[in-house]
């Protein structure tokens, strides 16, 4: 009788022209999983995640064909810098793009974020210096401030049972777009020194190497950008209240567990909450920026590795070998989040996840300084089945604190949440290709080094920033919202 009586003050008072209220009567009459929802979360985070890191496998023969580098062994510092370009434009305007999600809705932030895709992702293949490809960068970093509304959109598009999938699907489709990006560049870049059968060096892509890659990237967004208009929008519009509905609704017995819902679809927000003295939100995202620090100086560094020659402690691989590494990762990725990691989150729980996945990366890193004593096969089997674990327990780290950042707060204060977070983890991935390639640099110049000699240095360090991590996951440090 209790749930009938609530129900019948819910429905009543959902508002006709409110397209926050329309997605929760369609939520309410929802049955199976919400296949179509998933799907096009996936795709629009893809489309925002591929542009991110798909450089970094051509991004150091880029540097050296602009010839800014005086000497080999600093194309890495230079490099960094281009890579940080992105994540420092992203920090200066996450914070704007999250109010602008909860004031005028999420769909028109995912649009102009993926728009901004197709148009300066185009504009950075066609580089023909260092400083317009930094400029590019910074201006697609800029303007592509949707993930954070995206989480949030995430949270509000699925009925409660399968919001955790929702969460899941924006980390697993970012990790698998950061995989995947480099992949696609590995393989598409210099396609007239590949391909010389299908691409002209006189041609478009002789003439920009790094071109094609991003293309075809840009062509992708533009079809997820027209897409994307059909998206419902979730964000709650209205301002009216309806006093004696509410009292009546307060009255009913045990009506506290729909009280965040209530708020939502009857427009009358609760009390503001200031998120910097939101501690469970605040402590989430400061153990997202270490984990994320640690991440993009990995991504950067392991292609840099990879390609860089084996007298400066590298494997020598080309851009395609790099393209097939990252490939066989992004499949075992797939297969992982989607089978393996909710079975764990639904047992552990995702702090005990990310606290599991964080050590267990530790002695794998650790090994990764000593492949460069196998050649062949030996190596590939080995490097691939490094790279599928080590990318794994990256997105199951990164998919838990989504979950904590998002149950921290209301609906009406994730847009805020979310770009605060995106603010924080873009400075500090800022700081990880540009300190990664510094540090690659530097590492290249000690090989005869009595402690830790070359490449051992830069991956002790990664686990460094990856033992902090892992310690700020315990309590007092990092709790969780109590409702």
């Amino acid at each position: 009788m209790e749930d009938e009586q609530k129900q019948s003050f819910l429905k009543r008072n959902f508002y006709e022209n409110c397209p926050g209220c329309k997605v929760e009567q369609l939520k309410e009459k929802q049955q199976g999983l919400p296949i179509k929802q998933l799907v096009s979360i996936w795709i629009i985070v893809l489309c925002t995640a591929l542009p991110i890191s798909s450089l970094f496998p051509f991004l150091y023969f880029m540097i050296r064909d602009f010839k800014i580098a005086e000497r080999e062994e600093d194309v890495g510092y230079y490099a960094g810098y281009v890579g940080s370009s992105f994540m420092f434009g992203r920090a200066l305007t996450s914070v704007f793009w999250g109010i602008v999600a909860d004031r005028y809705g999420r769909k028109p932030v995912i649009i102009i974020g993926t728009s901004a895709v197709v148009i300066f992702n185009i504009l950075f293949g066609l580089s023909v210096n260092y400083w317009m490809a930094i400029c590019t960068r910074f201006l697609l970093g800029s303007l592509n401030g949707l993930l954070g509304p995206i989480k949030a959109y995430a949270s509000e598009i699925f009925r409660k049972e399968y919001q955790a999938l929702g969460i899941s699907a924006v980390s697993t489709s970012w990790g698998i777009g950061l995989i995947i990006g480099p992949a696609l560049g590995g393989f598409l870049a210099q396609p007239a020194e590949k391909y010389p059968a299908i691409f002209s060096k006189d041609s478009v892509f002789g003439r920009f190497p790094y071109f094609l890659p991003c293309l075809c990237i840009s062509i992708f967004a533009f079809v997820v950008t027209i897409a994307t208009f059909w998206l419902p929008e979730t964000l709650h519009i209205h301002n009216e209240s309806n006093q004696d509905s509410f009292e009546a609704l307060e009255a009913a017995p045990h009506v506290s567990s729909v009280n965040e819902k209530t708020q939502n679809i009857i427009g009358r927000e609760p009390a503001e909450r200031n998120l910097f003295m939101n501690w469970p939100l605040m402590s989430s995202i400061i153990v997202y920026c270490v984990f994320s620090l640690h991440d993009m100086a990995y991504t950067e560094i392991f292609s840099l590795w990879a390609e860089s020659p084996r007298k400066y402690g590298g494997l020598s691989y080309s851009t395609d070998n790099v393209g097939v590494v990252l490939a066989v990762s992004g499949f075992g990725l797939l297969v992982f989040q989607f089978s393996v990691y909710p079975v764990l989150e639904r047992i552990f729980g995702p702090i005990v996840v990310a606290r599991i996945a964080g050590v267990l990366s530790i002695p794998l890193l650790t090994c990764y300084p000593f492949m460069t004593l196998l050649t062949g096969f030996s190596l590939a089997l080995l490097l691939n089945c490094a790279s599928v674990v080590k990318n794994a327990l990256s997105v199951s780290i990164i998919t838990c604190l989504f979950i904590l950042q998002n149950n921290a707060v209301d609906q009406h204060q994730r847009g805020a949440a979310n770009g605060i977070a995106m603010t924080a983890m873009s400075l500090f991935k800022a700081a990880g290709p540009a300190g990664g390639g510094a540090l690659f640099s530097w590492t290249q110049k000690r090989q005869t080094a009595a402690f830790l000699p070359g490449d051992h240095m830069i991956f002790f360090i990664l686990n460094v920033i990856e033992a902090v991590g892992v310690l700020m996951t315990f309590k007092p440090f990092l709790v969780e919202r109590k409702d």
